[in-house]
C-alpha cells in the first residue's frame, strides 16, 4: 500500500459528539477525514450510529472498548461493533492493577487472548492501544508493552501504536512502528509539547487534577508539536499500516473541532 487513509478518533471532539453526534460527524467528513474510530456510542443504539456515519460518508474503522464494557457481555459487545461495520476493536487503557508487572497482569493477558478469539470468530481483529506506562522495564529486561505483544500472538492481538505516548516515554515512534511491521494496521497520530511529567493522565480525565494552572505537557494538533511526522508516516507505510487516526486528548489554544481541522490540513500539506 502506498497510501494511508486518515480517520479521526471521536474522543477528540467528545463534547461536540455528546451534544449533537450527527452534526459532529458531518463536520468531520467535511474536513476531509475518511473514517472514524469510536469511543462510546453517545447514548445511541449501534444501528443509529451506523446510520449517521453512513449518511455522513464516514467509515467506522474501529472502536475503543474498555475492559469493563467487554466483561459485561463479550459476545454481545463484539456483535454490536461488527454489525456497525468496525473491522477492529481496541483495548484503550489498563487500570493500575492490570498493567505490565502488576497483580492482575497475567489474568489480563488471558482475558486479551479470549477477546482476541471472540473478535476473530466474527472476522474482526483486536488491538491494544498504548499509553506511556507500558514502557516500564520488567525483570525480563523488556518493556511491558513488548511483553504484551510477545505473550499474545499476532493472530489474536494487533498493535495500535499511539505515537504521542511512545515519544513521551522516550522511545522513537518511527522505530517502534517499524518494530511491529505487519502487525500495525492502525496508528494513532498525536502531537504534543513539553516533557513527560507526573499527573499527565489528569489531562485526559483518568487522574484527579493535582495542581491548578497550565500544565507543562500539552497535547497539540498534528503538526503543531514536536513530532517528526514525515518520519512517522513513512514508518507507517513501511510497516504496512492501513489507517492513521488523529487523536487529541485535550485542547488549549483552539477548540476541539479547530484542532481536528488543523491536523487534517497539516496532513494534507504533506500529501496525505
Amino acid at each position: 500500500m502506498d497510501k494511508l487513509t486518515v480517520a479521526a478518533q471521536i474522543y477528540t471532539v467528545r463534547d461536540e459528539a455528546e451534544r449533537d453526534f450527527q452534526s459532529a460527524v458531518r463536520e468531520i467528513k467535511n474536513m476531509g477525514y475518511d473514517g472514524v474510530e469510536l469511543a462510546g456510542l453517545y447514548h445511541y443504539a449501534a444501528a443509529e450510529v451506523k446510520g449517521m456515519l453512513s449518511e455522513a460518508g464516514l467509515i467506522p474503522i474501529s472502536a475503543h472498548v474498555s475492559l469493563q464494557e467487554w466483561m459485561d457481555d463479550p459476545e454481545k459487545t463484539a456483535d454490536s461493533y461488527k454489525d456497525m461495520g468496525c473491522g477492529y476493536i481496541a483495548i484503550p487503557y489498563l487500570g493500575e492493577d492490570r498493567r505490565p508487572g502488576a497483580r492482575l497482569f497475567s489474568e489480563t493477558l488471558d482475558l486479551i487472548r479470549k477477546l482476541g478469539r471472540i473478535c476473530n470468530e466474527r472476522g474482526m481483529k483486536l488491538m491494544y492501544h498504548n499509553h506511556d506506562f507500558e514502557f516500564v522495564t520488567l525483570p525480563s529486561g523488556n518493556y511491558g508493552l513488548d511483553e504484551i505483544y510477545a505473550a499474545v500472538s499476532p493472530e489474536l492481538l494487533q498493535t495500535e501504536i499511539d505515537t504521542c505516548w511512545v515519544k513521551a516515554a522516550g522511545v522513537d515512534p518511527a522505530q517502534y512502528i517499524r518494530k511491529y511491521s505487519g502487525r500495525s494496521p492502525i496508528v494513532h497520530l498525536k502531537d504534543f509539547v513539553g516533557e513527560r511529567s507526573k499527573n499527565m493522565y489528569n489531562l485526559i480525565g483518568l487522574e484527579p487534577a493535582a495542581n491548578a494552572g497550565v500544565p507543562s505537557f500539552q497535547f497539540r494538533a498534528v503538526g503543531d508539536g514536536c513530532q517528526d511526522w514525515q518520519g512517522i508516516l513513512q514508518a507507517c507505510l513501511d510497516a504496512g499500516s492501513k489507517w492513521v487516526v488523529v487523536e487529541q486528548d485535550a485542547h488549549y489554544e483552539y477548540s476541539p473541532m479547530e484542532d481536528l481541522r488543523r491536523s487534517r490540513e497539516f496532513l494534507r500539506s504533506l500529501g496525505w
